[in-house]
């Protein structure tokens, strides 16, 4: 975990200055540190983000200590268990057929050799190019690649409903992207900063306009 670099929290503050709100929630949460990639690989973070998709926090848990047990009941690992396909067994874990679909077509991409260390040096948007050609994986899950596993510092996730949410209530302003481009290239910093505002507000989600 690393502390936020002090020059990248003032071009924030910087870029905030149009609007006081969103200023003072910088100013309150402070600099931030920056958790190191939580997995080994690209298609373990996939594997995750595909299960999590239209899930609460607590549910995609659940879900996934069920995948743990199975997994060990087959003497494997999630990996295996998804490589193997077993319908019955992966939907018995919550899953719906679409996403065990999406699991194996993971696997075969990683084993098609599409998921190597090579993606890390792509741009966003060819890294997102080739993440969104796996069945099951579209532009929110290779955003959230990007910045969680990637580290990209200037993504900003036109699709996720939490951000955008925060930012148009903190700026009054409807056009995000136009707000977010101030703070570039550092787009990625701002929406990890807007996630914590939100948790830390209890503020409702709004929908993309």
């Amino acid at each position: 975990m690393e502390s936020l670099d002090p020059a990248i929290y003032a071009h924030l503050l910087t870029a905030a200055g149009p609007y006081p709100a969103l200023r003072e929630a910088l100013e309150r949460t402070g600099p931030i540190r920056i958790e190191r990639a939580a997995h080994a690989c690209v298609a373990e973070r996939l594997f995750v983000e595909v299960v999590n998709q239209q899930l609460s926090t607590r549910a995609a848990g659940a879900i996934w200590a069920r995948i743990e047990a199975a997994a060990v009941a087959a003497a494997c690992d999630p990996r295996g268990l998804f490589a193997a396909g077993d319908p019955d067994r992966l939907r018995a874990c919550g899953l719906s057929g679409n996403k065990v679909r999406a699991l194996q077509a993971i696997v075969a991409a990683e084993a098609a050799g599409l998921l190597g260390p090579e993606l890390a040096g792509l741009p966003h948007p060819e890294r997102a190019a080739i993440l969104c050609g796996i069945r099951g994986v579209g532009p929110w899950t290779a955003d959230m690649v990007g910045i969680f596993h990637f580290h990209d510092p200037d993504i900003w996730p036109e699709g996720d409903v939490a951000a955008l949410g925060c930012l148009r209530r903190l700026t009054g302003q409807t056009d995000t992207s136009a707000v977010a481009a101030s703070f570039a290239p550092y787009r990625s910093i701002l929406a990890r900063y807007l996630w914590r505002i939100k948790d830390a507000s209890g503020m409702a989600e709004a929908p993309p306009a």
